[in-house]
């Protein structure tokens, strides 16, 4: 197993970076309590691409025609973009039951959105939450119920496989993925110990980096549980995203706490850097 210590930092003070993607030769990212989208160049320049007056942005994604995507948590619901204007493009408030978070959209247009499941912040008591299905149209339904506080996915090569981090089931659960976008014949890709999936993405080898943030670190896992390399990070990190001009930069999203006051107080929320073996494939 390979241990990463030294990271660089691509962008710093913002209050909490998620749902990090790589696009047309940029990062794209979520500050999510800071209720913001951006893009960033490889110089770490920051270009502001919306702003939610109202709610807070996560998981990212593109339509085929180019328009871009915003999970808008609090109001759960799927924000579009075209051109300057934003508008709703699914209301996800029907199966959702507390914020919508991350996102994965696939090559159809087809986005399957997770949420928290109940109120983390406060010390609500703990529920399963469900994953949902928004499809090019708008339409949304249920994907997959029973689901320990859904958060990062990823979607194979071939886009036959969607696989998802259960946060608080500290597990990679895999679905095949039928011609319509439903999911079945679910099963666990990877148990983890010691560890809590948040944002995850996939590499050119079947490899899944996995951003924890209870154990400081991003680690690459592969299907059966085994863990082959580990970036340690001194705050905690949350997700992480393949990137670069070669695909082999693991961006890293870091940060000293995930709690809303005190991340619009410390803004210690960073863009980390480094170098991995396999580039960045599959979705997102």
């Amino acid at each position: 197993m390979t241990d990463i210590i030294n990271t660089e930092t691509l962008v710093s003070g913002l209050c909490f970076g998620e749902g990090p993607r790589w696009h047309n030769g940029r990062l794209y990212f979520s500050d999510m309590h800071g209720n913001t989208v951006y893009a960033a160049d490889t110089s770490g320049e920051l270009e502001t691409i919306v702003r939610l007056e109202d709610d807070e942005p996560s998981g990212l994604g593109w339509l085929p025609d180019g328009r871009m995507l915003i999970v808008s948590m609090r109001n759960r619901k799927l924000l579009v973009l075209d051109g300057n204007e934003l508008s709703e493009f699914a209301d996800l408030s029907g199966i959702a039951t507390y914020h919508c978070n991350d996102m994965v959209t696939d090559l159809k247009g087809r986005s399957y959105v997770g949420n928290f499941g109940y109120d983390l912040h406060n010390d609500a008591e703990f529920q399963k939450a469900a994953l949902m299905l928004v499809h090019p149209d708008g339409k949304t339904e249920l994907a997959a119920d029973d689901l320990a506080f859904p958060n990062g996915t990823v979607i194979t090569p071939d886009g036959k496989t969607l696989i998802v981090g259960e946060s608080f089931g500290a597990r990679l659960t895999a679905f095949e993925i039928q011609s319509d976008g439903s999911l079945v014949n679910r099963r666990q890709w990877a148990k983890m110990e010691g560890a809590v999936p948040d944002g995850i993405c996939l590499d050119e080898a079947g490899g899944i980096w996995v951003a924890s943030p209870v154990s400081n670190e991003v680690l690459r896992i592969i299907e059966g549980g085994e863990v082959t390399d580990r970036v340690k990070i001194e705050n905690q990190a949350y997700a992480c995203m393949l990137g670069g001009q070669d695909g082999k930069t693991l961006f890293i999203m870091t940060s000293r706490s995930s709690h809303p006051a005190q991340c619009k107080t410390e803004k210690s929320a960073a863009v980390e850097f480094v170098t991995v073996k396999h580039a960045g494939a599959g979705l997102p």
